[in-house]
């Protein structure tokens, strides 16, 4: 039976994550409220310590039990599976997470599901996967205007005890006032991996592929990076406070950390099978006036290139998910809806199913991985032409951050607008998807679009 203690509401999801992330691989989960678009962003859910961590790497899985890591034979998405099925619970209490895995999937892991050959160079050599098994979670929910720390059965009470006391030991207002991590900043300027003659001969490659009839739709993207230092939680703030997203998320593993301010749900599975997915496929930069805005608006809504991009990737969707959704249960309730960032508005469509009997939410994200919306049309070779434009492998960008409960509901992003910090060097990727009609100037513009509201606030921290 879970556990379920009550905290006090409102609590600062950020500060509460700076008093548990000393326990080791923290995790959260940000809905950005109360900025965001309530629909989806209802809940933070906050945790570390997970009892089991697994990560895969280069067809490699590892397992960590009580600090000690072993390989195994295994694929990986098995595996998960199996760590869940052995906590599985029939009852959530209503809530979206009642223990169970949280952790990142990079684009890359769908080398594990598809055959791709000559792949971008890996310079980066980091875990295709990497997710926690958490018997415990502190979840704020911004409809019930509430705070908990939830606990599964199997959860280690002294451990439970001792953060709910680290939560309660001072009042909320202490709580959120607690200082700044340790400052932030950039030792250099961004560079791109693909500067713009090498972006304009791979959109050239790809409107000859095109033409040749391989492909509808390639998303390009290009990655930046610059040398940093300092805490990459201080950088997650300040990006925070410029773009509340609604899938927003910050985890870490000893020095590295992916700071994530995606806007674009990649699939939701509800406790009875419920499935959505919701896919971005058209942008435009906020204007600088209310008229200029609701003209960039108008021009996105009526635009027939985006509206086309975005069926093509509606339909890809709608063929991922009926591989493992009940016959006749896809639907498209949303088609070419208008949801607006601090930075840009997109063009956004849902399509949902219902989960068929013997189907988990982990098949259905191993078969709909990587996310349609980041790849193109068709899928497979549309990842083979990436492997072979773009010079880096893409990482965690491109992939998807979520949770799945013991209970069997699921909730994942798209990494988009995500960064990583490793090693001394900060990263960032954006890119768009490229059609028959695409024009090379705008399409490289709306790369620099996309991020610019990110690489211009990590700038503002500090250079030199």
């Amino acid at each position: 039976m879970l556990s379920i203690h009550p905290l006090p509401y409102p609590l600062d999801a950020q500060a509460v994550f700076t008093r548990i992330r000393d326990l080791g691989d923290p995790v959260l989960l940000d809905s950005a409220q109360p900025e965001s678009d309530l629909r989806f962003g209802r809940y933070d859910i906050i945790a570390a310590a997970p009892d089991v961590l697994v990560r895969y790497t280069r067809g490699r899985t590892e397992v960590r039990r009580q600090g000690l890591w072993n390989s195994i034979e295994s694929d990986p998405v098995d595996l998960l599976k199996s760590l869940n099925n052995e906590i599985a619970l029939g009852d959530n209490n209503g809530l979206p997470f009642c223990g169970g895995l949280i952790g990142h999937f990079s684009y890359d892991l769908g080398r594990a599901f598809e055959a791709l050959s000559n792949p971008a160079e890996d310079d980066l050599e980091l875990p295709e996967m990497r997710v926690g098994r958490y018997l415990w979670a502190i979840v704020i929910d911004h409809e019930n205007r509430c705070s908990q720390l939830v606990c599964h059965p199997r959860a280690d009470t002294r451990q439970v005890d001792a953060v709910h006391k680290l939560l309660l030991t001072e009042p909320v207002s202490d709580i959120q006032g607690n200082a700044e991590p340790a400052p932030f900043r950039l030792l250099s300027a961004f560079e791109s991996n693909l500067p713009r003659p090498k972006y304009m001969a791979a959109f050239n490659r790809i409107q000859e592929y095109i033409l040749a009839g391989d492909c509808y739709q390639i998303n390009l993207t290009q990655r930046f990076s610059a040398r940093c230092e300092g805490d990459p939680f201080h950088a997650y703030r300040a990006l925070r406070k410029r773009a509340t997203t609604p899938f927003s998320a910050y985890m870490e593993s000893g020095s590295d950390a992916i700071l994530s301010l995606s806007p674009e749900r990649f699939l939701k599975v509800s406790d009875d099978g419920e499935v959505e997915t919701r896919p971005i496929k058209g942008t435009r930069p906020r204007g600088s006036n209310e008229a200029d805005d609701q003209a960039f608006i108008e021009e996105l809504r009526q635009s027939e290139k985006d509206r086309s991009e975005n069926l093509m990737i509606v339909d890809l969707l709608r063929n991922d998910l009926g591989k493992v959704c009940e016959a006749g249960s896809i639907s498209v309730p949303e088609l070419f809806a208008i949801e607006t960032y601090p930075n840009v508005h997109h063009l956004v469509s849902a399509v949902t199913g219902q989960l068929a009997e013997g189907y988990t939410s982990l098949d259905l994200l191993k078969h709909c991985f990587p996310g349609g919306s980041i790849t193109g049309a068709p899928k497979i070779r549309a990842m083979q032409i990436i492997d072979e434009l773009e010079p880096h492998r893409r990482g965690v960008y491109c992939g998807s951050i979520g949770y799945i409960s013991a209970a069997g509901g699921m909730d994942t992003s798209i990494c988009i607008r995500t960064l990583l910090v490793e090693n001394g060097r900060v990263y960032c990727s954006a890119g768009g998807g490229i059609v028959a009609d695409s024009v090379g100037d705008e399409e490289y513009q709306e790369s620099f679009d996309k991020v610019n509201n990110l690489l211009e606030t990590l700038s503002e921290l500090g250079k030199i």
